[in-house]
């Protein structure tokens, strides 16, 4: 497994496992098909795990404690996430600390490596949104981001609570170059890295998403990059394995993507396997973030990070396959 750094941590692996598999927010598994996950993801060489309480209402933090019940390596590194919503900003502190307890506790962890702010960052004020029932839900005001988030995490930071703090970056173009122009940015983000840039159903405006913008400029700050939803919630696999809508952005992303099907069966490899090498080659990408949820489909991402990058000619046949 290659190692990269992220942000202020060294020798990351190029690979991550998330939470969302093991949490069975992509389908199901067993508890102890995730156990197992974990243990077969550290002794293929991952060292980066990145949790939240909802992926699966804590189950994923659940399985990282339990497979790591004896004790966790040195080596593995570990985030969690707290999605705060329209709180008002006197109560910012005491629901982050009480989130970061609560992580904790499920991981058998009294520390994390980053705390990242889950759902988005968005202007003050904004009332643009295609997803407005959610938005008081997952979405926090500029204004209380600047003023409270940051400064509770850089409190914990001090407090050693945690090693470094992020976002997601998934928002208006607009405030996601924001975090990453602000005085005191992020030490990580997370941002789509997918051969479709497609935030599917993530998506909370109009404007057309260009993580590829966001990427070059957090790698420019010198802020770490974890990519996610390297195939795009199910869109890039074979066969999309929960049920979704005709009409959802999941499904109209798997049509997209049948140009690039066509690549895959000609290379001999599936086209979650070719999505995965995509994301690992994309450039200012620093680590990519698996939602496997079994040992079978993790093996498949190992051998596409042993598989080595794309070359440049193939990822540009890659792009011009894909459907507008």
């Amino acid at each position: 497994m290659q190692k990269n750094s992220l942000g202020p941590l060294d020798n990351m692996s190029r690979l991550t496992l998330g939470g969302g598999g093991i949490g069975q927010v992509w389908g199901a598994t067993s508890r102890d098909e995730a156990i197992a996950t974990v243990n077969a993801s550290y002794a293929g060489g991952i060292n980066l795990f990145d949790m939240a309480p909802l992926y699966g209402q804590g189950e994923a933090e659940t399985v990282m404690g339990l497979a790591f019940a004896g004790g966790y390596p040195d080596d593995v590194r570990v985030t969690t996430k707290c999605m705060l919503g329209s709180v008002a900003g006197e109560l910012i502190e005491d629901k982050l600390v009480q989130s970061l307890d609560a992580s904790c506790a499920r991981l058998q962890r009294d520390y994390v490596d980053v705390f990242i702010l889950h759902g988005y960052v968005v202007p003050d004020g904004w009332s643009e949104s295609i997803r407005p029932r959610a938005l008081p839900h997952i979405a926090v005001e500029w204004h209380n981001y600047q003023d409270h988030v940051v400064r509770v995490f850089e409190k914990l930071k001090q407090q050693g609570r945690i090693g470094a703090w992020g976002v997601t970056a998934a928002s208006t173009q607009v405030t996601n170059l924001g975090l990453l122009a602000a005085n005191k940015r992020p030490d990580v983000v997370q941002c789509m890295a997918n051969l479709l840039d497609s935030p599917g159903s993530m998506a909370i405006c109009q404007e057309k998403a260009d993580p590829r913008a966001v990427i070059h400029a957090a790698r420019a700050a010198g802020v770490g990059v974890m990519g996610i939803r390297a195939v795009a919630a199910g869109a890039l696999t074979d066969a999309i394995d929960r049920d979704v809508k005709p009409d959802s952005a999941e499904r109209h992303d798997f049509n997209r993507a049948r140009g690039i099907r066509q690549i895959a069966a000609e290379l001999g490899v599936s086209i979650a396997f070719l999505a995965h090498q995509y994301a690992l080659s994309m450039p200012g990408v620093d680590t990519v973030v698996l939602g496997v949820k079994n040992r079978e489909e993790l093996a498949e991402c190992l051998a596409a990070e042993a598989a080595g990058p794309l070359d440049d000619a193939l990822m540009a046949r890659i792009d011009e396959a894909v459907v507008a």
